[in-house]
């Protein structure tokens, strides 16, 4: 008589992006932020955080090789050129890369600004980023990497209906959003995070207009 074996083999299922993203243990939050200011990001704030920015790898603006140098002229105005081009293609990565719903990249001088509606990147009854957001995030984390001689600021901001532990709230939406791109390789002496509570709404305190409010945003600054 003859036997015939059956060989199981297991079987290994790949499924990329079905691993819901979660922020780490609140206590373990300091490790990852360590070496980021929790101020806002004044001009005087920016200067007194650039030693210990360059002594952990940062670079200036003003080392980047770009087309808009000059080898004559005036510095202060070939440096201004060279911040006005290298932030100009910042914006047009960022703004390429994040057209999903709730997300805009605005330009405030040399400054760039990159708004999250708090639905946008986070669960909607709960305190943590979503899967979108994760993705969002990400997307985010690649280009700060390769535009890397630039200050941030996360900012959070609550709508005016959360009067109760408004700051509390927004400082929680800016850390969840700085840990996760310090987990994905952003240098946190980059980073300035503040909550700001109710302050400065961007839409009217109607229904609509309370969920543009509850946001985060990151400021990109040329590092000088």
């Amino acid at each position: 008589m003859k036997f015939i074996k059956f060989v199981i083999l297991p079987i290994v299922i790949i499924c990329t992006g079905c691993m819901q993203y979660h922020s780490p243990a609140r206590h373990t939050w300091s490790q990852y932020l360590r070496g980021a200011s929790f101020t806002d990001m004044t001009e005087t704030a920016r200067i007194a955080k650039r030693p210990v920015f360059l002594g952990s790898g940062g670079k200036l603006i003003t080392s980047i090789d770009s087309p808009a140098a000059a080898e004559y002229g005036d510095k202060v105005q070939n440096d201004t050129a060279i911040s006005v081009n290298y932030m100009a293609n910042l914006e047009y990565e960022l703004y390429d890369a994040l057209r999903k719903p709730g997300i805009s990249v605005q330009r405030a001088g040399t400054d760039v600004v990159v708004i999250l509606v708090r639905d946008a990147i986070m669960e909607l009854n709960v305190g943590d980023i979503s899967a979108d957001g994760a993705d969002t995030l990400k997307t985010i984390s690649k280009i700060l990497k390769k535009y890397d001689a630039t200050f941030l600021e996360i900012a959070g901001y609550t709508d005016a209906m959360a009067s109760a532990g408004a700051s509390a709230l927004s400082l929680d939406m800016a850390q969840r959003v700085g840990v996760y791109l310090s987990q994905h390789g952003i240098n946190t002496t980059r980073m300035f995070i503040v909550g700001r509570g109710a302050t400065r709404p961007i839409a009217a305190q109607d229904d609509i207009g309370r969920l543009t409010n509850r946001r985060v945003e990151i400021r990109l600054v040329p590092a000088r």
